[in-house]
């Protein structure tokens, strides 16, 4: 008897622990993925009137969300040195598991401020630099004059007239009206939101900054519909968000500093052939070298694989035409010589300035 009731009492463990791992609400907070499938769990039996539970593959809870299906802390804990600056150290704070981190933060403030306001603000001010570095130039090349300061957009440093003002103190009273309504909200009541959480539990339990559950052409799965295909369109978004708040700045600069808009002679608002040239230069460029992995001290700039076979071609081919113009024009000098002997072309030229002073004079007896 003793026997029998250590048997069922196995049995129901087992059944019992079988049975909370299928719950989605409850149940204990370390909880596994080795728990929700024991290998000593005896299979369900299944019958028509009683088919079998099949494993969800989405919308875990955040406790048991599976180590492949979410972010995983530590990516750069082996390195040292950081990636976007070799000769310092790598910042603590920076291992890897955010979206744009690269490794770069030489005055330690990701270590001595909030990490998740600072990621907040920085993909504020990166979407409010997306759209001025796209307006700024739009307002220039298609605004009526009277709407701008000199033929330059409107800013603190160019200046404003009343109606530009008015503009743009009701922008920036929206924006602000949005940052007082998002600003402490919690990320975790929305379908994204939840989302997010799961993606970074690994992490933290904060989500992602700079979600507003804003998605209406569901472009945020263009690149998968999981945790890798999320981060890397983030990553894209920092990404532009920080060249576009360079580029905004400097744009405010050169007009401060020169009094004219950026649209002026700009090679990319006024077509010429300097922006093609650039263009090929570099695609030639990379044909040819290649720079190290970022990640790898030290950062090096060399060969591609058939860089130095493309380079002395490229060589060859110039020398073969310089010496071909060469040769080209050494005859085309010798046939004009034979000519200039002949004819007395180059008297007659240097002669044709002062021939044609004096039939001018002769057609008006007062010059």
């Amino acid at each position: 008897m003793r026997l029998l009731a250590i048997l069922i009492g196995v049995l129901v463990t087992q059944t019992s622990a079988f049975s909370t791992g299928r719950q989605f609400s409850g149940g204990p907070k370390c909880l596994s993925a080795a728990t929700l499938e024991p290998e000593t769990a005896p299979a369900p039996k299944t019958t028509a009137s009683a088919p079998a539970i099949e494993e969800p593959e989405k919308n875990w809870p955040v406790d048991i969300v599976k180590d492949s299906d979410r972010v995983q802390p530590g990516r750069y804990n082996d390195l040292e040195k950081s990636i976007a600056l070799p000769f310092l150290p790598r910042p603590t704070a920076l291992d890897g598991s955010h979206a744009g981190d690269y490794g770069f933060d030489p005055l330690g403030l990701s270590e001595k401020l909030d990490f998740y306001s600072m990621q907040e603000s920085e993909i504020r001010h990166s979407r409010l630099a997306m759209l001025a570095v796209v307006g700024w130039p739009t307002s220039e090349l298609l605004a009526p004059s009277w709407m701008l300061q000199n033929g330059c957009a409107p800013s603190v440093l160019n200046g404003f007239n009343p109606l530009s003002f008015l503009a743009t103190a009701a922008f920036f009273g929206a924006a602000g009206f949005l940052e007082y309504k998002t600003s402490l909200r919690s990320h975790q009541d929305t379908a994204m939101g939840k989302t997010h959480e799961e993606d970074m539990s690994a992490v933290w339990k904060y989500g992602v900054a700079g979600d507003y559950n804003f998605d209406p052409l569901n472009l945020y799965s263009s690149c998968g519909d999981d945790f890798k295909g999320r981060k890397g369109l983030r990553d894209v978004e920092v990404s532009h968000g920080r060249v576009a708040m360079l580029g905004i700045s400097y744009f405010a600069f050169w007009e401060s500093v020169t009094g004219h808009p950026i649209v002026e002679n700009n090679m990319l608002f006024h077509p010429n052939a300097l922006f093609p040239l650039l263009v090929a230069s570099y695609v030639g460029w990379t044909q040819i070298y290649e720079v190290t992995p970022l990640d790898k001290y030290p950062i090096e700039v060399k060969y591609t694989n058939e860089g130095e076979m493309k380079l002395k071609r490229l060589q060859n081919g110039v020398k073969d035409l310089f010496e071909t113009i060469t040769e080209e024009t050494e005859g085309s000098k010798a046939r004009f010589d034979v000519a200039d002997d002949e004819f007395g072309i180059v008297d007659k030229i240097l002669k044709a300035p002062k021939q044609f002073e004096t039939a001018l004079r002769s057609t008006y007896k007062y010059w």
